[in-house]
């Protein structure tokens, strides 16, 4: 069962009086549990894949269907009903939310869901306590290491169980110890929830923990390779 199905978009960028192509035509299929890399160059149109995926972005042609939901005929509210209910983020620069405390920032969404208090700090200390950050509940992002941070950022987008992570960079500030278990995190909780990731990344390894890599060149799939 395919998760996110993709058919022919296309999406172009005005810069001044020039018109740059971010995609020129992707068709592309996930399937409900993968482990999935867009992989290319900066500028090769893999992040703004990822955006229009999670409906951050739209597209100006082709079709894109996620967890059974045609972007295309939604509204922005039902496009933020999606991403609230179906869809964890995480950010290359975190985005947690700094006057909050990371047990706070893993509980907001929780809170928009409507999730009654007493569940929300629960589930929160039961992903912090599973990401291997028991002893941070109370501290603010500045208190907290780049790697922390990104910890913190992951149980934020997993702990309601969506369908879908998207991660854009995940390692890109990360040293590469920080990154590996960064990685080894999301793949045991890929493997345990069956939660679907798909990345945005030009490390290579994230591309060797990827079930599926997929290349992305000058806004066009340039190679989709399953392990």
């Amino acid at each position: 069962m395919n998760i996110v199905e993709c058919a022919d978009v296309k999406k172009t960028y005005q810069q001044g009086k020039i018109v740059v192509t971010a995609l020129g035509g992707v068709s592309l299929s996930i399937e409900k549990g993968g482990f999935v890399a867009l992989a290319g160059p900066s500028g090769s149109g893999k992040t703004t894949m990822l955006n229009i995926i999670g409906g951050l972005d739209s597209a100006d042609s082709g079709r894109v269907t996620v967890n059974g939901s045609t972007l295309g005929k939604m509204n922005q509210s039902e496009l933020a009903s999606l991403r609230l209910h179906n869809i964890g983020f995480v950010f290359q620069a975190y985005n947690l939310i700094p006057v909050l405390s990371a047990l706070e920032n893993v509980e907001f969404v929780m809170l928009l869901q409507g999730v009654p208090p007493a569940e929300r700090r629960e589930r929160a200390k039961n992903i912090l306590d599973d990401v291997g950050l028991e002893d941070t509940y109370n501290r603010r992002p500045a208190e907290m290491s780049g790697g922390q941070q990104q910890r913190v950022a992951v149980a934020r987008a997993i702990v309601s169980d969506p369908a879908i992570v998207l991660a854009d960079e995940p390692t890109a500030n990360l040293d590469s110890k920080t990154g590996q278990g960064l990685l080894e995190m999301m793949k045991e909780m890929n493997e345990k929830k069956k939660v679907t990731f798909i990345f945005s990344t030009h490390d290579k390894m994230v591309m060797d923990y990827a079930r599926r890599l997929v290349l992305i060149r000058d806004g066009l799939v340039a190679g989709d390779e399953i392990r």
